[in-house]
């Protein structure tokens, strides 16, 4: 099983992985005491490539069944496995090799200019409005939610965190805000609800335009909240206040002074910017090839040093800055609940292997933010020193009234 044999002996450092190869034979690699698990590969051409691009070679073995798992193991087992081990795997000679050769390549993988950016945008946002109704919450937030409690619900979760960046926002009567990679508008329409404020959304996908447009027309705002298919590059301002929540990371490391630029541009002196996104604790790096070729295609989630030397060129000041670090591997774990629960319905919409692939997608994401270095973060952003309280305390306090404003509204989870 040669290459594969000599690199597992310097993967797995902690846990014992049972190799059962094309042949029948098997194979334990083993560290200090952690999960144990066994797989089977069934197609020789894994021993090699799994060593010179184990992501990627993982994902696909996975989703194309030559990659199984027996004797009580999960997937959900091997990419813990795989979590806990991965610091050791990068420290394999040829993995470094390589990793700095990709290193070089980066500007390319993560160049997103117009016309392709909506093409990567199209390629997982566009699968369908049914499917995602299929995991995410009945009003389809698809990202971090917030939970002030760890038996809370999605809907109780994802309703926390509007609340949290609209407190965020300090919102005032007859503002205009402009929401960057609105989704499916629940946050616009959130935020118009609780505030007599003018929102406008704007989202590269038409599935969700078309889908956030028709919410806004029933709930009766389409006189204040308005979503259109465009590039926040093309956007005209000015806006007192701006939020982008999970769009950040479909910028693309080197269009980041560009989009600072933006929210520089769009807000007056006192405008506040909200920016919510994922990112992580470790030097500067490139997404997972597996995540670029199958599920999101230019993305990348900045090193949170990337972003702090880009502001500072953009002559903003960071107002408030706070860390979500669980609060994602909790909610992917019940996307990836839910997921299983309607798995018969996601391979009648497509087949097994989409199946598979979003299974990968969903738990290896999970394990980033349980055992990785991915975490989430808001940034407070404006032009100015004191647009927003110097002192925290309203955040807090403007939570408590929006809660008792849902309540007098009858806002619905």
């Amino acid at each position: 099983m040669f290459p594969l044999s000599h690199m597992m002996k310097s993967f797995i450092r902690k846990g014992r992985l049972t190799v059962i190869d094309a042949d029948g034979k098997r194979h334990v690699f083993s560290g200090e005491p952690g999960p144990h698990v066994t797989m089977r590969l069934t197609d020789k051409r894994l021993y090699r490539s799994l060593v010179f691009n184990a992501e990627l070679a993982a994902g696909e073995a996975y989703m194309d069944g030559t990659m199984r798992f027996e004797e009580g193991s999960t997937l959900r087992d091997f990419l813990t496995l795989f979590s806990i081990n991965r610091l050791s795997l990068g420290s394999y000679p040829i993995q470094k090799v390589l990793r700095a050769i990709k290193m070089r390549f980066r500007k390319r993988q993560q160049a997103n200019p117009k016309g392709k950016a909506q093409q990567n945008v199209a390629h997982h946002y566009d699968l369908g409005n049914d499917f995602y109704k299929l995991f995410l919450d009945q009003n389809m937030l698809y990202s971090c939610a917030y939970f002030r409690a760890p038996d809370e619900t999605l809907e109780v979760a994802q309703r926390n965190k509007l609340r949290l960046l609209a407190a965020k926002l300090c919102l005032k009567p007859g503002m205009r805000v402009l929401d960057i990679g609105c989704g499916w508008g629940d946050l616009a329409l959130y935020l118009a609800a609780l505030e007599n404020v003018e929102v406008l959304g704007v989202t590269l996908s038409k599935e969700q335009q078309a889908l956030a447009s028709e919410r806004a027309r029933k709930a009766g705002m389409a006189d204040r909240v308005r979503f259109e298919l465009k590039d926040y590059r093309d956007v005209q301002g000015p806006f007192d206040r701006i939020v982008s929540v999970g769009m950040f990371e479909h910028v693309g490391v080197h269009h980041y002074d560009e989009f600072f630029k933006k929210l520089n541009a769009l807000m007056p002196d006192d405008g506040l910017a909200v920016l919510h996104s994922i990112g992580h604790m470790s030097p500067p790096g490139m997404a997972s090839s597996w995540l670029r070729k199958y599920i999101f295609p230019g993305a990348y989630s900045p090193a949170l040093s990337e972003v702090f030397s880009v502001v500072e060129q953009n002559s903003l000041w960071v107002t408030d800055l706070e860390f979500l670090r669980v609060h994602y591997a909790t909610t992917l774990a019940h996307w990836g609940k839910r997921f299983e629960e309607n798995r018969d319905k996601v391979i009648a919409m497509y087949d097994e292997r989409f199946a598979r692939m979003w299974e990968f997608y969903l738990i290896s994401a999970e394990m980033m933010f349980r055992t990785g270095s991915q975490l989430v973060f808001h940034m407070q952003l404006s032009r100015s020193r004191d647009a927003a309280p110097i002192v925290r305390d309203y955040i807090t306090d403007q939570q408590r009234v929006y809660i008792e404003q849902e309540k007098a509204l009858s806002l619905s989870i």
